[in-house]
């Protein structure tokens, strides 16, 4: 993880909603292969979009209430919110393109 991205939990998440900045929030869990493979891939485009859009992963083995509130049914899941609601979401790895592609559409 970078300084770009934030670890967050239920107890640290709504307070990462606060504010006017877009939220995306990487669903992930230590077990699993292609969440490994994105990491990087979302700490580049946290570094790329710094001041636009917060980043931050929620491990789903350690914070499962939030997987469930954003019905996560895989991982990794990217979910992108703005005023706290959902905007859109993409499962499954993507390429570091692909990813700001869909961002710069949303954001």
């Amino acid at each position: 993880m970078s300084e770009y991205v934030t670890e967050w939990n239920g107890k640290t998440f709504q307070q990462a909603l606060s504010g006017d900045t877009p939220v995306l929030v990487d669903f992930w869990a230590t077990w699993c292969g292609p969440c490994r493979m994105m990491a990087p891939v979302v700490d580049k485009v946290a570094q790329e979009y710094a001041g636009k859009l917060r980043v931050g992963k929620v491990n789903v083995d350690e914070s499962p209430e939030l997987a469930e509130k954003y019905m996560v049914m895989n991982i990794p899941t990217l979910v992108l919110l703005k005023g706290g609601e959902q905007v859109d979401r993409i499962v499954g790895a993507r390429s570091p393109q692909d990813l700001k592609k869909w961002l710069d559409q949303l954001i």
